[in-house]
């Protein structure tokens, strides 16, 4: 029996410290059946060759990992796959392409929002969360009046968008690409 074929068994068998559940990425289901101890992030890249979400610090500290699942960001190396049966999980493959790109990608684009890019992915489902959150009146630390719409102010994103951190240092662009899709949407909820 050939070694490579037995490799490729052991993957796919569930033994004791592994299981098999299924996943909706993207809104497609995937079943897998990986180690218990796989993080999400190793399951996207790895085994479902999904390579959008960048691993960075592998610790919850730079946010190039950021996915959206059940409408919240999570950093996915700091969770395990296993943990995500049920949820509706969303990449930046997700969120468009270069045909069918989404408003936040094409204001980071407009406005030089990257420089290297690996933070990108990460940055844009941040700050496509951001505005979710604010939209919906969820306070942050900066959040000066409870009651009542929140303010887009410029501390307010900077405050949300903390965990993702950006090495070439293209913040202020990230946040006028921000500022456009706040902007853009403000006009589209009026008309």
């Amino acid at each position: 029996m050939n070694s490579s074929n037995n490799v490729e068994r052991q993957t796919k068998t569930v033994t004791p410290n592994s299981s098999t559940y299924s996943l909706t990425i993207n809104g497609k289901r995937h079943t897998l059946t990986l180690d218990n101890r796989t993080t999400l992030l190793d399951a996207l890249r790895e085994h479902l060759q999904l390579t959008g979400s960048k691993k960075g610090c592998d610790h919850g500290q730079c946010g190039a990992c950021t996915v959206s699942i059940n409408g919240e960001r999570v950093n996915a190396c700091l969770t395990l796959a296993v943990m995500h049966q049920g949820d509706e999980i969303t990449t930046i493959e997700g969120v468009g392409d270069v045909e069918h790109m989404d408003p936040m990608q094409q204001a980071f684009i407009d406005n030089d929002a990257f420089q290297c890019g690996y933070c990108t992915p990460g940055q844009i489902c941040s700050a496509k969360a951001t505005l979710d959150e604010i939209r919906a009146g969820i306070p942050s630390h900066v959040t000066q009046e409870l009651n009542g719409p929140i303010e887009l102010s410029d501390a307010e994103i900077r405050e949300r968008m903390s965990g993702n951190l950006c090495r070439c240092g293209a913040y202020a662009n990230i946040l006028k690409a921000i500022h456009q899709v706040a902007k853009e949407q403000a006009t589209e909820e009026r008309s």
